[in-house]
């Protein structure tokens, strides 16, 4: 197969285009840029797309001998991942910018262009695996499911779980049987420099982790009242936008609790600017309702027993999930805090990613 690798500039990218390469495959190396203004250095460990990264990625290509080119996508990026990602929080939404890039950019517009040149699939770093299974045709074909890495602590399953059957069907996951010490004593074993270079983390556009003074950059301070569920004024911030729910930390509440027990935010509006608090009882939610459903094969029908996650690393609860036309509703076995609109609720069975939506809603039944 002719195969884009896509390389970042970190270790796990250049092992899996070195593994895709000793499989036999003819691999063209290909640099993501993604920033309209990249930084000549890494800021942090969390930052990306710099040009150090760049030329890490290409010094590894050239190291296996592989062609390597650089795609701008910068604007597409800009689109498709950081103005949604402003757009959900501006609406009072929790969003997941790794699983918009996945699904827009990485398996849309990469996956796209290097069909559109003649390639055959797309190979990544990240840690999941394809494993494939007979499809129950009369021509004995197979299909390609998606399952959890063997390591559970780099297992990136979750953010994958917006791809479909047909992006599946192209793509690659080389390191998801192999931990992640493993994949660094490769890389030193094979004279990548990148061997002991540190991850990066989301959210890759926002270097220094400041989330909230980020986005007042773009959508401006906006003073607003922090109330109870009662309506009482306890504080004030400087936009709703800034807070999700479940988060206990920077309220800046000068006034502690009358029985003096912890405050969460329990609710923002960013139609009326106001920022709700409550106790941690009130963060308790099993009921879960999605729009934009994506599945990696085929959609469930009815009723279906399911393991569900809300969170890149977060634990998996007992669910059961059901369709219901555009919506995806989710009822899980026990009560759990902080689910906030905005974030994504993947589904699996065992270790097999079923599908994924994004939480558009969230209730509590009594159990």
């Amino acid at each position: 197969m002719r195969v884009v690798a896509a390389m970042s500039g970190g270790v796990d990218s250049a092992v899996a285009a070195s593994r895709m390469l000793e499989m036999g495959h003819e691999v063209v190396g290909v640099h993501l840029a993604l920033s309209q203004s990249a930084a000549t250095l890494r800021e942090s460990a969390r930052g990306c797309c710099t040009i150090e990264d760049a030329g890490d990625a290409r010094r590894v290509a050239d190291k296996l001998g592989i062609p390597f080119y650089v795609w701008d996508m910068a604007e597409r990026f800009k689109q498709d991942v950081m103005e949604d990602f402003i757009a959900e929080y501006e609406a009072g939404r929790t969003p997941n910018p790794c699983l918009r890039c996945n699904e827009k950019i990485k398996f849309a517009a990469l996956l796209d262009k290097a069909l559109a040149l003649g390639f055959d699939a797309v190979a990544t770093g990240h840690y999941a695996q394809i494993v494939e299974v007979p499809d129950g045709q009369a021509d004995g074909g197979v299909r390609r499911e998606l399952h959890r890495a063997v390591d559970d602590a780099k297992d990136q399953s979750y953010v994958l779980g917006v791809l479909d059957s047909d992006q599946l069907a192209r793509s690659f996951f080389p390191l998801g049987d192999t931990t992640k010490p493993e994949i660094r004593k490769e890389a030193a074993e094979r004279g990548f420099s990148v061997a002991k270079k540190p991850d990066s983390h989301d959210i890759c556009f926002i270097p220094d982790g400041d989330t909230r003074a980020w986005l007042a950059k773009r959508l401006g301070e906006q003073a607003g009242d922090i109330v109870d569920t009662e309506g009482k004024v306890w504080g004030e911030h400087q936009g709703a936008y800034g807070y999700t729910v479940g988060q206990r930390r920077g309220l800046g509440l000068k006034v502690p609790a009358d029985d003096g027990s912890k405050r969460y935010v329990v609710g923002t509006d960013t139609k009326t600017n106001t920022v709700t608090i409550g106790t941690a009882e009130l963060l308790g939610v099993n009921v879960i309702v999605g729009d934009h459903a994506r599945w990696c094969g085929p959609a469930p029908e009815g009723e279906v027993d399911v393991l569900a996650q809300v969170r890149a690393h977060g634990e998996q609860y007992r669910a059961k999930a059901w369709a219901q036309g555009e919506d995806l509703h989710v009822h899980l076995s026990e009560s759990i805090r902080g689910v906030a609109p905005g974030q994504s609720v993947v589904l699996y069975d065992d270790t097999r990613v079923i599908g994924s939506a994004t939480i558009s809603s969230t209730d509590r039944i009594k159990e």
